[in-house]
């Protein structure tokens, strides 16, 4: 049995992936950690009969009293990085679902994580359907190096453009250069600012925030008299729970910074 802890256990995601771990026979849940609902029952707070385990308002505190073998991060940008070095220094093998880390400072936790013999594992995106739509993106623009990217949040996404929407300007960008393939230049010399949205890697992103969405993207390619479009939808925040688990179950596997669910597929 793997033992897990999630640290924001009482969230969106965090609350889905108790349920998750609870579900899979290979898993053990043994508590989490919050910043609302400290000293409370975690399986009373996500709605489900009582655990009789505690959310934490400490991950220290946490890993010294639940001893899991690996944790989950479902928290904000701001507490990322010091979550991460937490457990590092504790030992423990933790996966991230929380965006915001730099390529800096996941450099900087990669070299620590292998003095340390840990493994820290960091996915923009846990659905497997938007690991593939990332891959078959950065195939494309090859051939059609003309992309802009929308990506389309609930409004209480904390950042904005999106760690899947970053991590799939960077892989097109990538896929452009090995391929020798130059977009045509963007004519746009008046507009409000703003107006062509946030460029990662010289790609266009655009940024939605409404409520009724969970997370969607579309990759919109150009050409001569035609246009591609690969979109992705996740509709409920079950369709990340797979790859989590897939995640918590071979993080062991590749000690350091594994950065992409597409390492585990």
């Amino acid at each position: 049995m793997i033992r897990v802890l999630v640290s924001g256990a009482d969230g969106r995601m965090g609350s889905e992936t108790v349920k998750a771990v609870l579900a899979d026979n290979e898993l053990e849940f043994v508590g989490g950690t919050s910043l609302m609902n400290v000293g409370k029952d975690a399986g009373e707070v996500i709605g489900i009969s009582s655990l009789g385990l505690p959310l934490y308002g400490s991950l220290n505190e946490a890993l010294k009293m639940a001893k899991p073998d690996v944790v989950v991060d479902f928290t904000t940008p701001a507490a990322i990085y010091g979550n991460v070095k937490t457990c590092i220094e504790n030992g423990t093998n933790i996966v991230v679902g929380t965006t915001g880390l730099t390529a800096q400072q996941r450099n900087e936790l990669d070299e620590a994580a292998k003095k340390a013999d840990v493994a820290v594992f960091i996915a923009p995106n846990f659905s497997v359907g938007a690991v593939l739509m990332m891959k078959y993106s950065a195939e494309i623009a090859k051939y059609l190096p003309d992309v802009e990217i929308i990506e389309l949040h609930h409004n209480n996404k904390l950042d904005a453009p999106s760690g899947t929407a970053k991590m799939t300007a960077e892989k097109i960008a990538r896929a452009r250069r090995e391929a020798g393939a130059e977009p045509a230049p963007d004519k746009t010399h008046e507009s409000l600012a703003g107006a062509r949205g946030a460029t990662v890697e010289g790609i266009p992103v655009h940024s939605v925030r409404l409520p009724g969405y969970v997370a969607h993207q579309e990759v919109l390619f150009g050409g001569y008299g035609e246009i591609l479009t690969v979109r992705h939808d996740s509709l409920d925040r079950k369709s990340f729970m797979p790859g989590v688990v897939l995640a918590v179950k071979k993080v062991d596997s590749r000690k350091g910074v594994t950065f992409g669910l597409e390492h585990y597929l």
